[in-house]
């Protein structure tokens, strides 16, 4: 599916930033505001703008998943870029994007729950032979099992 119209759920620099590429792609955007940042110049930098999270502060409307959604497809948006930080590692909001036809312009939520968890992107860079800097295993979850490794190990 071609990407006509693409939602930018962040904020200012960031948000700007991405409208700049999507306009020298011929790309239509949205941007999102909560009520604290109506006057912010990402507002009026994209083609649309929309108030999110309305009552909420402003991390919990730039963070309300349903908000963005909903903004999303009332603008006929296509695609949702979450800039970084925000909602750009939820794995939640890469889905709900899924479950209403939405694209996410990001990695899949199973390569973020991979690779958000350190353990979990260790290993799995180890499954597919990248080199790796030695370390010690990770603390089992069973904590007299920890206790005792830790008495062990004082007692050298």
């Amino acid at each position: 599916m071609a990407i006509r119209k693409i939602l930018v759920a962040n904020r200012s620099e960031i948000a700007i930033r991405v409208f700049r590429a999507a306009n020298e792609l011929g790309l239509r955007t949205v941007a999102v505001f909560a009520e604290e940042d109506k006057l912010a110049l990402h507002r009026f930098k994209a083609d649309e703008a929309y108030q999110i999270g309305k009552g909420l502060g402003p991390i919990e409307a730039y963070l309300s998943i349903p908000e963005v959604i909903r903004v999303a497809l009332e603008s006929g948006a296509d695609a949702i870029h979450p800039g970084y930080g925000l909602l750009s590692e939820s794995p939640e909001f890469a889905e709900a994007c899924a479950e209403a036809g939405i694209t996410f312009i990001g990695p899949s939520p199973d390569t973020m729950r991979k690779l958000g968890n350190k353990v979990a992107a260790r290993n799995l860079a180890i499954a597919a032979g990248v080199p790796v800097m030695p370390a010690t295993d990770p603390l089992p979850d069973d904590m007299e099992v920890v206790k005792a490794e830790a008495r062990r190990v004082a007692t050298r």
